[in-house]
């Protein structure tokens, strides 16, 4: 496809050059309305990322930048892009049983949720469609690389990027919600377990709910599993490894004689 065909969306999500023009350097660019747009978003939030606002802190009205991002939602598009980055560069051991792409797509997933964290607005945008930018692409194409060997199909190596895409998502939001809740509530998540293991064993009715109640008085919110080191908590890591065994699951299936 040619340059003159990209659509202009897209060619400013890839940094087409629109062609040469004549006259002085503009004062404003893309990459320049996109930095600034993360910047406040990583201060402020979403809602401190509007383009008044973006406007305001470049020194520009907001009509302006409408040259450069053209509508609030490519804006968006553009900010997911820029905010996630570059994919990571994988260096997957043997520590698996000789399994490389289960460490492969560990570490990319933990990278993803490192993004999530670093970026904690990022989980809230509206999913635009399909990978599009530079970044996502580059996201994509380091997870099919881990899976290139594995004898899978095309349609199942995507449905593994979208389901560890959408579970990295979901939970780093859910992580990120429940963490913003304890800190205006001023209690830590050992104190938040143990007093909604407390209540529900009392309220739980082993008639009507016989396996619940049994689980609230197990104990097991008592001494709930320390947070790890890593911008992740056990229940990441264990909804990532029942993920990773499916996978395992599918693999051998198609590499069964």
């Amino acid at each position: 496809m040619g340059e003159q065909e990209v659509p202009a969306a897209l060619g400013r999500l890839w940094r087409v050059s629109a062609g040469y023009r004549l006259g002085r350097p503009a004062a404003l660019d893309v990459e320049r309305v996109v930095r600034t747009a993360v910047e406040l978003a990583d201060r402020d939030g979403l809602a401190g990322a509007t383009l008044p606002k973006i406007a305001k802190e470049l020194g520009f009205t907001s009509m302006s930048l409408y040259r450069y991002v053209g509508s609030k939602d490519e804006l968006l598009v553009l900010m997911a892009d820029a905010a996630t980055g570059p994919a990571p560069d994988l260096a997957p051991d043997l520590a698996d049983g000789g399994k490389r792409w289960r460490a492969g797509l560990r570490q990319w997933a933990l990278a993803l949720g490192a993004v999530y964290v670093r970026h904690r607005w990022l989980a809230h945008l509206p999913i635009a469609g399909p990978p599009s930018g530079p970044n996502a692409i580059g996201w994509l194409d380091a997870c099919l690389g881990v899976l290139r060997d594995t004898g899978l199909d095309w349609g199942a190596k995507v449905g593994i990027a979208v389901v560890l895409t959408g579970y990295v998502r979901s939970t780093s939001q859910q992580m990120l919600d429940m963490e913003e809740g304890r800190r205006d509530i001023g209690i830590d998540q050992v104190q938040v377990e143990r007093a909604y293991g407390r209540t529900m064993a009392r309220l739980v009715d082993p008639d009507r709910f016989p396996q619940a109640a049994k689980l609230f008085a197990s104990g097991i919110f008592e001494s709930p599993p320390q947070p790890a080191e890593e911008p992740v908590d056990h229940d990441f890591t264990f909804g990532l490894e029942l993920i990773l065994d499916g996978v395992a699951a599918a693999i051998e299936v198609t590499t069964r004689p």
